[in-house]
């Protein structure tokens, strides 16, 4: 027994006009229901913490935009608010729709959304990271009019859990997402004397003979009139010397960089000293066999 190969919905290697029209029009559902949002690839500088098996340098330089579909609109999804013994967590979850079309024309080289890639939602004003991407989401929608060449399901459905920014390098060249990643970086200042000119904001403060060769370099937040700036991403060691800026061409002197006493006036967490100085009351690190009489 066979089907009516005139009336065939299962094709194995084409695709329909019908098909198409249903992708057209489940684009066009996305673009009057959806909203706009910023994805954000992940790139490396081929550092890989094997210890830990993840990228020991993450970066994210470019924000396409696109249209997604928020799936989930009576609230987020996830454990929400959780109290754990690392503190509060914020492990809200939340389902975005995109075409997979719409995806390939936005030409980022990538045939589908990447899981570690960052999506930005304007309405929300956060960042969200994709731990998974659903290719085959039969909730939404699966093989409408039947299975073509491709697989012919329409959208992909984003699982994305918001983010927990570590100090990864962020700089799209969109002005809304840099300013609002920008207050998660902490701050240290530093004091400058014997110099000239002044530093403007995000460029980048560094010694060395240049950018290029610098031997320690970081972003300036603000410079302040009591010869002091606050400094953010910081990048090798710095030393008592001169330090430049690469736009202003402004150039002063610093003291010896610390980092153990760095003021960290927006965060409270260099405790390294406070942690060394309770840990020598506790453990003994004379001892040369703690586990044997020898």
């Amino acid at each position: 027994m066979a089907t009516n190969f005139y009336f065939n919905n299962f094709p194995a290697n084409q695709i329909t006009s019908e098909q198409l029209l249903v992708e057209d029009l489940v684009i066009e559902a996305l673009k009057i229901y959806g909203m706009d949002v910023y994805y954000m690839p992940r790139t490396t500088r081929d550092q890989i913490d094997y210890l830990y098996g993840e990228d020991a340098t993450k970066e994210y330089r470019a924000a396409y935009p696109i249209e997604m579909y928020l799936e989930n609109v009576t609230g987020m999804e996830g454990e929400g608010d959780f109290m754990s013994k690392f503190g509060l967590e914020i492990r809200d979850e939340v389902t975005l729709l995109v075409s997979r079309a719409r995806f390939r024309y936005t030409n980022m080289g990538y045939e589908r959304p990447r899981e570690g890639d960052l999506i930005y939602l304007p309405l929300l004003q956060n960042f969200f990271e994709i731990t998974f991407v659903e290719h085959e989401n039969d909730q939404a929608m699966f093989y409408t009019l039947g299975r073509g060449r491709g697989g012919n399901v329409y959208v992909y459905a984003l699982k994305l859990k918001q983010f927990v920014f570590s100090n990864e390098y962020i700089s799209t060249g969109v002005k809304e997402v840099d300013d609002q990643i920008r207050g998660n970086y902490p701050r240290v200042r530093i004091s400058l004397t014997n110099g000239s000119g002044t530093f403007v904001q995000d460029e980048i403060l560094y010694q060395g003979a240049n950018t290029d060769f610098a031997t320690a370099s970081a972003y300036v937040s603000e410079m302040y009139a009591n010869a002091s700036v606050d400094i953010y991403f910081v990048q090798g060691q710095f030393v008592s010397g001169n330090v430049k800026g690469a736009t202003s061409n402004a150039e002063w002197t610093i003291h010896v960089y610390d980092s153990p006493s760095m003021n960290t006036v927006f965060e409270d967490i260099a405790d390294n000293d406070r942690l060394e100085s309770a840990s020598d009351s506790i453990i003994d690190f004379t001892e040369q066999n703690p586990f044997g009489e020898v």
